[in-house]
């Protein structure tokens, strides 16, 4: 059901940690916005919505954005906003994405904050981007004083079924036309106070796929008159896993995963029909074409080994986020000057999870980095997902700091060009 609670805002709770060595490299204007960032997630965070419903969300967004007096187009993509901001001076333009959706997960946090909508959550940190991001507007609004445009893009359904494309067929990327674009995710699997990122791939291609084995039921004392579908549909499986094994170059990195299986409807009858589903993931744009290939391939040679017929669907969800090597560059070099813990920057940070964020780096130069946010003192430190996923608010203002020294350094580097 959703929240009829106002757009206003108390005073938050003071922040689950307050560690210094996290708050030095900090600007005393974004030290002062933390208490209010955290003000803004926590709101977010009672009021979580699904992929193109965000109406709530994009409500809270666009006031914010009108209280500061920032331009702004509402309604992109269903829910989607672009903020923009121009500098003192001419320059070009750089993008900022955050996503804004929740999941359909019922939170277990027992926190004040905790999910006020039944079956849905903020377990990915979608919360913690779109705070980071109006943050950076609200600095911005304050200090104008540098020279280029700011786009910021707040971006429906990056969960599925996806709001980037929709938005850049929209425009979004157009008048004016951005240059480059950034975006972060809060990252459970890396610990507060670090920051992960590569050049080329670095989050992977999703793509899924459902099969429906026909066979011929029967009796289960009369195998000789069917055509098991749980038996071809078994084969299947463990044929599948050979690609990986022995189609893919030993250097290139691909997983196919099937999740799903079904087939029976007695244990003693042969089933007519089975079905399975799976996921498929890769970095190398490469293989685009050569995995649902030989999945097919596959496919259809094990059924026709048994006599058996088949439907495939594939789907192709996300391409792979692929980093600008510039780009990220420039977010290292800036993240080495604001994370000051031991761990600090970690290199050549991937992970076979996948984002809709590639569909931007596919038209400009850019780059999408992590934000370590768990931390496992607190207890916040459970995976994105889970029904207990929450993070470390600290990480709101590093991530506006970094947002705001990467800008910086963009125009800066773009006036001595």
């Amino acid at each position: 059901m959703a929240s009829t609670l106002p757009l206003s805002l108390s005073q938050p709770p003071p922040s689950q940690t307050t560690e210094p060595s996290l708050h030095q490299s900090l600007r005393p204007a974004i030290k002062a916005l933390q208490p209010e960032l955290v003000a803004w997630r926590r709101y977010l965070h009672q009021r979580p919505e699904l992929a193109f419903k965000e109406q709530l969300t994009a409500s809270f967004v666009a006031e914010k954005l009108r209280e500061w007096g920032i331009p702004h187009q509402t309604g992109i993509a269903e829910t989607g906003i672009v903020a923009i901001l121009e500098g003192s001076r001419p320059g070009p333009v750089l993008g900022i994405r955050a996503d804004m959706d929740a999941l359909p997960i019922q939170e277990e946090n027992q926190v004040p904050y905790r999910s006020s909508h039944d079956g849905v959550m903020h377990a990915c940190g979608h919360d913690g981007h779109t705070t980071i991001a109006l943050g950076t507007a609200r600095y911005l609004s304050q200090h104008p004083d540098f020279a280029g445009t700011v786009k910021i893009i707040f971006q429906p359904a990056e969960e599925g079924p996806g709001g980037a494309k929709p938005m850049i067929q929209a425009g979004v990327l157009d008048n004016p036309k951005v240059d480059a674009i950034i975006g972060l995710h809060v990252w459970n699997v890396l610990p507060v106070g670090t920051v992960g990122v590569r050049s080329g791939p670095f989050m992977a291609a999703a793509e899924f796929f459902h099969c429906q084995v026909l066979g011929k039921g029967g009796h289960g004392a009369i195998p000789q008159q069917t055509i098991d579908a749980v038996l071809v549909a078994s084969q299947i499986v463990t044929t599948l896993q050979t690609i990986v094994a022995r189609n893919i170059n030993p250097l290139d990195t691909a997983v196919i995963s099937v999740g799903s299986f079904h087939g029976g409807t007695a244990k003693n009858i042969i089933a007519d029909t089975a079905s399975l589903s799976g996921t498929v993931r890769y970095f190398n744009p490469e293989l685009a074409d050569k995995l649902p290939q030989r999945i097919e391939e596959i496919i259809a040679g094990v059924c026709a080994c048994h006599g058996a017929k088949y439907e495939l669907n594939y789907q192709r969800m996300y391409p792979a986020t692929i980093n600008d090597p510039t780009m990220a560059e420039l977010v290292r070099s800036v993240a080495t000057t604001v994370i000051e813990t031991e761990l600090g920057v970690v290199p050549e940070c991937q992970t076979m999870a996948a984002e809709d964020m590639s569909f931007f780096l596919q038209q400009v130069p850019g780059c999408y980095f992590f934000l370590g946010s768990a931390n496992a003192e607190l207890g916040l430190d459970f995976p994105h997902h889970h029904p207990r996923f929450d993070f470390d608010e600290t990480v709101l203002g590093l991530g506006v700091e970094i947002f705001v020294r990467c800008l910086e350094k963009f125009f800066a580097q773009a006036q001595r060009s």
